[in-house]
């Protein structure tokens, strides 16, 4: 499960250890332009003991390379091996707006960051001469050393989960990384829109990093009467689909397209940025918010799962909704459960 960064940390965590009872395996701490997810993972890695713990996601141009390696070493030495380094590149808003660094490249940075962190945990001396990142740096005071990680980290090769809806970041995600991350996962129009992608990776993909981990995320509820709740996910599509990004480069509305919406996400995206976000809510389409969804009877939730599973799922993310702790912790008993 994802945890939020909209408050509630603290409580959540105390709420963590009976979640990891329940069933619950790994837990993604976002970082958007929130607190840091640094601080709060190394306080849920000491808040629990078997739970994994995951950055989701760490952002391209918001740490240097080394940097991402040594947050990621570090993490998992406090955790006892139980860290997973997510990347991914955020947007322009983000990365520009808040960062105040370019937004550029992210596909070639991605690669060059994953081959860097691996060297960084092999302990090897840092010399890379790549198209984005020169180290040592060439220019300077030219005082700059080959050096290697002091420490001796938990693992060589730590996990690296991949953020990718592109075509092309989708197909580095699949020949590099551990595992993928998509966002707004619709199982029935995966191949379609994502199949020939992470075949031409598998294709080039190094036996040695095993099976592609593909981590989906979605919405629980489990009865007969909880369909409504599927309206809860309205205001983050409408401003995913209309208001991330600007007309022509938003990531996140051409994906919806591609899922064959295209006059609902031209019509989204049209209420979002004229300032009725309202409306843009309301335009989100049912069917889409119903198959992105793990909401209804348990028949649906069985049938849903089987869709995850036929597409390529390996990992569920999940968000519980239900108004209380013991009745989030009987959800994740229940799906964990059917899932197994």
């Amino acid at each position: 499960m994802h945890l939020s960064y909209s408050g509630g940390f603290a409580e959540t965590v105390v709420e963590l250890a009976d979640y990891e009872r329940a069933g619950l395996d790994i837990v993604f701490v976002p970082e958007a332009y929130s607190f840091d997810a640094v601080s709060q993972l190394g306080y849920i890695a000491a808040k629990t003991e078997r739970l994994q713990i995951a950055s989701g996601i760490f952002q391209l141009y918001s740490r240097t390379p080394a940097l991402t390696a040594m947050t990621a070493a570090g993490l998992d030495f406090v955790s006892g091996g139980r860290f997973t380094l997510g990347l991914g590149a955020s947007g322009p808003q983000v990365i520009e707006g808040w960062h105040g660094v370019p937004y550029d490249a992210p596909i070639g940075r991605s690669r060059e960051i994953i081959e860097i962190c691996r060297m960084v945990w092999r302990r090897e001396r840092l010399v890379y001469h790549g198209r984005y990142y020169q180290l040592p740096l060439e220019g300077g005071t030219g005082l700059g050393k080959p050096l290697k990680l002091i420490n001796h980290p938990v693992r060589e090769r730590i996990p690296i989960a991949l953020a990718a809806i592109g075509p092309k970041n989708v197909a580095l995600a699949a020949e590099l990384a551990e595992a993928w991350q998509p966002i707004f996962y619709l199982p029935e129009k995966s191949a379609e829109v994502w199949g020939e992608a992470v075949a031409q990776g598998e294709a080039k993909r190094d036996p040695s990093l095993g099976p592609l981990d593909v981590i989906a995320a979605a919405p629980l509820a489990i009865g007969e009467d909880v369909a409504h709740l599927r309206d809860r996910s309205r205001p983050e599509l409408a401003l995913y689909i209309g208001g991330m990004g600007a007309r022509g480069r938003n990531f996140y509305n051409d994906l919806t397209r591609r899922y064959g919406y295209e006059a609902e996400a031209k019509a989204i995206q049209d209420a979002y940025l004229e300032g009725r976000k309202e409306e843009a809510q309301a335009l989100v389409p049912a069917g889409l918010l119903e198959r992105i969804s793990l909401i209804g009877p348990e028949s649906y939730v069985r049938e849903r799962l089987a869709a995850y599973r036929e597409a390529g799922v390996t990992t569920l993310n999940i968000t519980p909704l239900a108004p209380t702790h013991e009745a989030r912790v009987a959800l994740i008993e229940r799906i964990r459960a059917l899932a197994d």
